[in-house]
């Protein structure tokens, strides 16, 4: 078994050595163990919550034990470069996002620590989410014409929480902010949950989040919702409008699916498929994943790969063209 490396020091990537590359065990037995996903965020955010809901319901369809584990910072690279030193027999996947494969390699001053491309094997897409701006509840603006005037009234004493350089949240505000010609300083967290305290404490004054990572907050009025990234409402929030309303050109609907280590094994690849495409048809997942804010997206790898290269061809024009670079780790 090879040693597990210390892969995060603070909010800064420490990652010089070369990745390992464990021998490729046998899979005809697939699953033969525990299985491991490895999330790339903390406890309670959107990658956590739906690896543990999809963990319960593989479970009896593999009939081992599927774990989470969490492994958190930078954007979800720290996990995928762990995933990526596990034996590629299929018993150990990542939580991937649209970050981590579509937009992380194309942004200027991202330190990458992986080739997403070669070292992350695509297995299946997972769900689909919009952004969603939120604010505290007593905040001085409630709406977002309210906040894009104070922002260009005070230029850089505004400040967002993002959950990681290069992910959609980051994404999400620097579109914000080009879109509007506003200036608004960018705090990184640790995953959605704790950005999404950070607001609820007042450390920041907003959060551009994954739909999930703070539907439970504002169901319960601890945090105000202001626009949401898709172009039309979302079901679960249906009063909250677009923020295309107020910022023509603003759209952006997150994703998080499947990866398996670099050069995963065929054949449990295929049993992975087939497992999840089962759950697909499940109406308790699919209610489970409506309510926590979540539109189910599994598929194959072939679909998954497209989708990939699609968003990468998307977003990366949209970095260039509004010149964005990688948040600097605080």
């Amino acid at each position: 078994m090879l040693r597990r490396r210390t892969l995060l020091a603070g909010h800064a990537l420490a990652l010089a050595a070369p990745l390992a590359r464990p021998g490729t065990a046998r899979a005809a037995a697939f699953p033969s163990g525990d299985i491991r996903i490895v999330s790339g965020a903390p406890p309670g955010g959107t990658s956590d919550i739906f690896g543990r809901i999809l963990a319960e319901k593989l479970q009896p369809i593999f009939r081992q034990r599927v774990l989470i584990e969490n492994r958190a910072g930078a954007g979800g690279l720290v996990g995928a470069v762990a995933v990526n030193t596990m034996p590629n027999d299929g018993h150990a996947v990542f939580i991937t996002s649209m970050g981590v494969q579509a937009v992380m390699t194309q942004m200027p001053g991202q330190v990458m620590p992986l080739d997403v491309d070669r070292d992350l094997t695509p297995i299946s897409n997972g769900i689909g989410i919009p952004n969603l701006l939120i604010v505290h509840p007593n905040a001085a603006f409630r709406t977002v014409p309210e906040l894009i005037e104070q922002a260009r009234a005070s230029p850089g004493r505004l400040t967002y929480a993002s959950a990681g350089s290069g992910g959609s949240q980051h994404l999400a505000a620097e579109l914000f902010k080009v879109l509007t010609g506003t200036d608004i300083l960018g705090i990184p967290y640790r995953g959605g949950a704790p950005a999404t305290l950070a607001v609820i404490a007042r450390e920041v004054d907003m959060f551009f989040g994954n739909l999930p990572d703070s539907i439970g907050q504002v169901r319960q009025g601890a945090v105000r919702p202001l626009a949401v990234g898709s172009l039309e409402p979302a079901p679960q929030l249906p009063e909250v409008p677009p923020m295309a309303r107020f910022v023509p050109g603003f759209e952006l609907v997150n994703w998080f699916g499947l990866a398996g280590p670099r050069a995963m094994d065929r054949a449990a690849m295929g049993r992975w498929t087939e497992a999840l495409l089962t759950v697909r048809e499940d109406a308790d997942y699919r209610r489970r994943m409506f309510e926590n804010g979540m539109g189910v997206l599994l598929g194959t790898p072939e679909e998954f790969a497209a989708r990939i290269v699609r968003d990468k061809q998307t977003w990366g024009e949209l970095i260039r063209r509004a010149g964005l670079r990688a948040e600097v780790a605080q």
